[in-house]
């Protein structure tokens, strides 16, 4: 009898274990934890069953069944419909700068120049306690035009008076926990908490500032999880009191799954949807990941699969047609180049390449694009403006009627002259150990050799070495056979380099666990499916 009382307690429960910061029961009032509450036991039961479809596809996957169109979905791919219209807001999507939900970059980033900001709670964020609570009231403070950030050396950072970017919210994907909050006995759902609270402080705060609530949703796998988005945009207009159809997604298509499914997300979103953007480095660690076991698909070096591999050119192609013939929005992917200080023949060659990858882009039809730094802003603004009919801010009146792509030509993992190299094989094991250090050590969005690494990057280095290293076709261009042996042989070489280049701020402890996790990653039999899930746990 006492364990049913007991029982009865947990149930409908919520508990906050995390620490209680400056200003933090300000975002986590009662209010606010009872609509978190609300969440959860109308859509976790969903989630769950979902993670668990996630994990039965794979499986066939893994037996030798391929993905393909669905048949039982034939009927919204052939069918007449739209997406409702997209916010005035958001139709002009020429430059969209990203980064974490941090006062300083934030404040870099709207004062950017950039028509969209995203700021970030998943991939370019360690999602530790604080950021994840500090960075909720950093978009109140965004929308009240009060966020501000004094460095230790004392300089100041405030928004401009105008010209600020458009600010959408990417929670985290479905598949990752908040184990500072407990619901009924059971970490909650980091998706429905970062939803949750951005939702219930500012969904009437963003049409008071003349602007929406919006997101971004990344990691969907198919049309079922886009589906439950929606209930609970649908759910949480009611409940706080807008009309449906308020809340505005942008979709990232970044799973290789997802692309055989863009109609069918798109119909299941088609009251909350404002576009899908190319995810390009989650797109590429998804297909790794999915099709690891087969022979046929071993790729070179990252550096090597670029945007023109065949089955790069045909998801964004399907992405601009279908975006278009229903009525959305199609915005590329991301220029992670970060500009040098030091090197400006580097800075040269990069921009150059930039403003190619955003040149073919605009050409095939895009609306517009990501950068990850500030100085990038004006290159891809500029390219997107040049392609555009005079008055337009996008593209949506190119149908790309010329498309057709084919299952095969989305599965088509040949990278013609792909190598893979030492140097590749090192700059990965490398930019996995610098990328989990910061990880570990509270920062999600990190600089190294030039390039903005986030947890997507960082998934595909640690991806490619555990592919090569158990696979027979593993094979160096100089015909060495790359080996769990030699991955370990070379780790304290490139761990001498880090040392050297970080000098005094190199961090041994954190530099130590991220040895000891990647080498684990890379190295065990079973893959793991993502990287943050087991770093989450050595988090505070």
């Amino acid at each position: 009898n006492h364990n049913f009382c007991l029982n009865r307690r947990l149930m409908n429960s919520i508990s906050i274990t995390g620490k209680m910061h400056p200003g933090f029961d300000n975002i986590l009032t009662e209010e606010a934890q009872d609509f978190i509450l609300k969440l959860h036991q109308k859509f976790s039961g969903t989630r769950k069953s979902l993670l668990e479809k996630r994990a039965e596809i794979h499986s066939k996957i893994l037996s030798g069944e391929m993905p393909g169109f669905l048949k039982e979905t034939e009927s919204v791919r052939n069918g007449e419909w739209q997406a409702d219209p997209v916010p005035e807001d958001l139709q002009d999507r020429r430059c969209e700068i990203t980064g974490p939900s941090e006062a300083k970059m934030m404040i870099n980033a709207l004062n950017s120049g950039a028509t969209i900001f995203m700021a970030d709670l998943e991939d370019s964020i360690t999602p530790n306690w604080f950021n994840q609570i500090q960075g909720q009231q950093n978009l109140i403070d965004a929308y009240e035009r009060t966020l501000e950030f004094t460095s230790p050396e004392g300089k100041e950072y405030r928004l401009n008076e105008e010209g600020l970017a458009t600010l959408i919210l990417r929670p985290r994907g479905w598949h990752l926990d908040e184990k500072h909050i407990l619901i009924d006995g059971e970490a909650a759902c980091g998706a429905l908490v970062d939803a949750g609270l951005y939702l219930f402080h500012n969904i009437k705060r963003t049409l008071e500032k003349g602007t929406g609530p919006y997101f971004y949703l990344p990691k969907l796998e198919n049309h079922l999880e886009a589906r439950l988005w929606d209930e609970v945009f649908t759910f949480s207009e009611e409940e706080l009191g807008v009309k449906t159809g308020t809340i505005k997604a942008t979709v990232l298509l970044e799973t290789i799954l997802a692309a055989f499914e863009m109609e069918e997300i798109i119909y299941e979103l088609r009251r909350h949807m404002s576009g899908i953007n190319a995810g390009r480095w989650d797109y590429m660690f998804s297909a790794i990941k999915k099709f690891r076991h087969l022979p046929e698909f071993i790729w070179p070096d990252r550096a090597q699969v670029t945007m023109t591999a065949p089955l790069m050119r045909a998801y964004t192609e399907l992405l601009v047609k279908t975006c278009h013939t229903r009525g959305t929005l199609a915005i590329g992917g991301m220029a992670a180049f970060i500009p040098s200080r030091r090197d400006q023949e580097v800075n040269r060659v990069a921009l150059e390449k930039v403003r190619q990858d955003k040149e073919r882009e605009a050409n095939d039809g895009f609306d517009g694009s990501w950068v990850a730094h500030p100085d990038l802003v004006q290159v891809c603004t500029e390219v997107f403006s040049n392609e555009f009919e005079d008055g337009r801010v996008n593209q949506m009146h190119r149908m790309r009627e010329d498309v057709q792509v084919s299952s095969e030509m989305l599965l088509n993992f040949q990278i013609p002259g792909g190598k893979i190299t030492e140097a590749g094989l090192r700059n990965n094991i490398s930019v996995g150990i610098q990328y989990m250090s910061a990880w570990l050590r509270g920062t999600g969005a990190v600089a190294i050799f030039n390039l903005m690494e986030d947890a997507a990057t960082a998934e595909i280095s640690r991806s490619q070495v555990w592919q090569w290293c158990h696979n027979p076709d593993g094979i160096l261009e100089d015909g060495r056979q790359i080996t769990i042996e030699m991955v370990k042989s070379m780790v304290p070489e490139e761990l001498a380099k880090i040392r050297e280049a970080y000098g005094d701020a190199f961090d041994e402890e954190k530099t130590n666990q991220a040895t000891e996790l990647f080498l684990t990653l890379v190295t065990q039999k079973e893959f793991e499916e993502f990287l943050t899930i087991r770093a989450y746990n050595k988090l505070d």
